[in-house]
Formats: structure tokens, sequence, C-alpha cells
């Protein structure tokens, strides 16, 4: 059984919620990524989302926008996400870790060696967010021959022929775009989130997490009583950006931000 299978059976039986904290690999500088990532399991994190840096990231708002640019700046490259994620398995080798990122660096790489070096790393699973559901034929077998799972996003546009065509490609878990727009976006209408993802369910048994919005522990927990997960990325990238030069003191501010939505969320869940 894959880790993420294991960690939502293990979620679902204990009737609790997965939280998946988002951050750049290499922001504020690569050698601080690690540290970060075991702060983020310190502060409640289930899953790990690490952001491969792209100059295109076009889902992405402005705040990971402009981590992706620091990142970039200080020489980060998919080979170097590689070895940090090969890195934190040294002392971490329960916490799934997923990378996401886009297209090109993956492509530029070699899909059949970053499959078989992403596994090798300690990888869990890829979310390619300009990976259409039509490639996936030619990508996802790639992934999954080395035990990888392929994650897609789906959005409040989704049709039903096109949620049928990701439910039959994707593993591990789906991740649901809360909103209309890019990543840091502000309004969030629950109601219409919880809409959909009964429509979702129809489809597929994997676990749906929700991302896009999610600011602070009111939301996590009001998302975590109709979602298997919720993910939160740019409140965190926002706290890394204003604090580049104390990375010790980051790691602390880092775990603290997630215990506090970790203690909603599983409030909530107590609490429906």
């Amino acid at each position: 059984m894959s880790r993420i299978r294991e960690t939502f059976s293990r979620l679902k039986a204990a009737k609790r919620r997965a939280l998946i904290p988002y951050i750049t690999a290499g922001d504020p500088h690569p050698r601080h990524t690690v540290d970060l990532m075991h702060a983020l399991v310190e502060g409640g994190a289930d899953v790990l989302e690490l952001g491969v840096p792209f100059s295109d990231p076009m889902a992405d708002g402005p705040v990971i926008q402009l981590a992706c640019e620091r990142a970039l700046a200080q020489g980060t490259t998919l080979a170097l996400v590689l070895e940090r994620v090969r890195e934190f398995r040294r002392t971490d080798r329960k916490t799934p870790v997923v990378l996401m990122g886009y297209l090109n660096p993956v492509e530029c790489y070699g899909l059949k060696r970053f499959a078989a070096d992403a596994h090798a790393a300690g990888v869990d699973g890829v979310l390619v967010v300009d990976l259409a559901v039509e490639e996936a034929p030619e990508f996802a077998p790639g992934l999954k021959a080395q035990g990888l799972d392929c994650i897609f996003l789906l959005a409040p546009t989704s049709s039903e022929a096109r949620i049928q065509a990701i439910t039959r490609e994707a593993s591990g878990y789906l991740y649901y775009v809360s909103l209309k727009g890019v990543t840091g976006a502000a309004t969030l209408d629950v109601a219409s989130v919880e809409r959909k993802l009964a429509e979702v369910r129809r489809y597929t048994t994997l676990p749906l997490a929700v991302g896009f919005g999610v600011r602070d522990a009111a939301t996590a927990a009001a998302l975590g009583r109709i979602a298997d997960g919720v993910v939160v990325g740019s409140a965190l990238v926002s706290e890394i950006e204003k604090n580049p030069q104390a990375p010790e003191a980051l790691a602390h501010i880092l775990a603290d931000k997630l215990r506090i939505m970790r203690k909603a969320l599983d409030s909530a869940e107590k609490h429906p």
C-alpha cells in the first residue's frame, strides 16, 4: 500500500481529515527546504505538497509566483528538489510527499528518468497542474510503473464528462480547486464546494482534498467538515516571504500556524 493510500486510510478510520500544507522548494533558499518540511510535519501535516519552481506558474497567484522567482534565483532545479526529498527521507519515511508543478520541467528532465529518480528519492505522488487529462495515457503509466500516484486537479467548472475522465486516470487523491481563479484568491463558498464534491463522489472513491483560498483555521475547519483533506499553500508561503532571513524562526512560525489549523480541523470533526 502506498504511503498516500495508507495515510488516508488511517485518517478515515480515525474519522480525521488530512492537513496538506504546500511550500515551494528552494524558497527562501534550497538549504532550508528540508528543515521547513520537518517543521510542517511537527505542526500536524499528514501529506506534504512540495512545489517545483517554474518560470511561468500560470495557475498560481502572486504569492506563489514570487516564491517560484525566489527559488529559481537561488538555483533551484527539479534535480535539486529531488535531492531535498531524498534528504528528508533520511529521517522521515512515513509522511507522503507530493511534487506539485508544471509539465515543462518534467519534459525537460525526461519522463522515464523523472519517474525513476522521483521514486528513488522517496516521492509518493505527482500533481502536474497543466497536464490535460487527454494527455494522461502518455504520462500517468510512466509514473504508476514506479509506484507514483498521478494526482489531478478538478475545478468548479469541471463538467460531468471531464470529472469522469479524470477519475479514471487519477490515483492517490483528487485535488479540488475551490475557487475560480488562481491560488490565494479570497472568496470561498463552502456550500458550492460541498455540492461539487458530492457530484465528484458519484464517480470515485478516491479521497477529495480541497485547496485554494484556505487562509485561516476557520476556513480549514469549514472545509474539513465536507472534504477528506484540506490544502493550505499561500497562507504559509506568505510567512516565508515575510521572514526570508530568519530560517529557524520561520520553521517555528510555519509549525505554529499549522498547529492552529490542525486543532481547528480536529475540533470541527468532533463537533460537526
